[in-house]
């Protein structure tokens, strides 16, 4: 049997150009490490090294040799990194991006859970709906939703939503519940953007896509704004599935035209590399993944769902 020890002062040496300079760099005598190559040798039963008194250099079948062995010990290197930061205590500080309206219904509660989990580690948030340079804003993780149009990123589909109809109970008490798209111009409507004229909703039902033009007393560009107004029954919002879930189940809103909803994309955690991400990084997103999924459970229990998945 090799010993993989062996091979590795092998490599190191064809790597180094030298016994000496090996030596030095592995803290071993220089005797040891042509003995270990020596053995090498004998036991795979051919030379590796061609050594002369001036010079140093592998054979043309270790040479060969070198190529595939030191391949695998790179492997196995990775393989020990990612034990060791398995291992290691997520710490440190992450800075993380994302839309301004997905922190309040999404985001706030992965920090507070990160924070709770991890006390060595720190969250600077920069919530933001402009596309920043992830690298040269020395962001770590940002959150974005929809379609992705910059490939020099790396992408991890955490899960899809929609957005749902929900009012309060006082309010479709007062004015009553609708039943098709249609009457919702006859209602109040709480508008997503900076203006109420003009403003639209598509929704997808059992019939296709409807498109329906709608007003209210409130436009607001913020999904905090949004729900804080349908919870106080200024009238019908669309909000997405996993922010109205828990509102729902408690009874504070009701879902509306519940076989209607609006797409809303993937969710994705986008990264400036996948290599050497930190335990922290690795950490806040798979707690993002499971949030996200704990909200479609939440969902899928509710009337009329629509699916709501976490992937990974």
């Amino acid at each position: 049997m090799v010993d993989l020890n062996d091979v590795a002062i092998f490599a190191r040496v064809v790597e180094a150009g030298s016994f000496t300079s090996a030596a030095r760099l592995l803290g071993l005598p220089k005797t040891s490490v042509s003995r270990r190559v020596a053995e090498l040798e004998r036991q795979v039963g051919v030379r590796l090294l061609h050594r002369t008194t001036r010079s140093l250099r592998p054979t043309d079948v270790g040479r060969v040799y070198y190529e595939q062995s030191s391949a695998a010990l790179r492997s196995i290197e990775a393989a020990n990194e990612q034990l060791a930061e398995a291992r290691a205590e997520p710490s440190g500080t992450i800075r993380v991006s994302a839309p301004v309206g997905f922190a309040g219904f999404f985001l706030m509660q992965t920090v507070f859970e990160f924070l709770a989990a991890y006390p060595k580690a720190s969250v600077e948030l920069l919530l933001t709906d402009d596309r920043l340079n992830l690298v040269e804003a020395g962001i770590d993780i940002a959150f974005r939703t929809g379609s992705l149009s910059d490939s020099t990123l790396v992408a991890r589909k955490l899960g899809a939503s929609h957005k749902v109809l929900c009012a309060s109970p006082e309010y479709l008490a007062t004015r009553g519940e609708p039943k098709l798209p249609a009457d919702l111009r006859a209602h109040d409507c709480i508008i997503a953007g900076s203006a109420i004229a003009g403003a639209q909703w598509v929704l997808e039902g059992p019939d296709g896509t409807e498109t329906v033009a709608v007003s209210g007393r409130i436009a607001a560009n913020t999904m905090e704004i949004a729900t804080a107004a349908v919870l106080r029954g200024f009238g019908i919002a669309q909000l997405p599935a996993s922010a109205a879930a828990p509102s729902i189940a408690d009874g504070r809103l009701q879902r509306v035209l519940p076989d209607y909803a609006s797409a809303v994309g993937g969710v994705y955690a986008l990264y400036p590399s996948s290599r050497h991400l930190s335990p922290a990084v690795k950490a806040f997103v798979e707690l993002a993944a499971e949030r996200l999924g704990r909200a479609a459970a939440r969902e899928d229990c509710a009337p009329g769902a629509l699916e709501l998945s976490a992937a990974s």
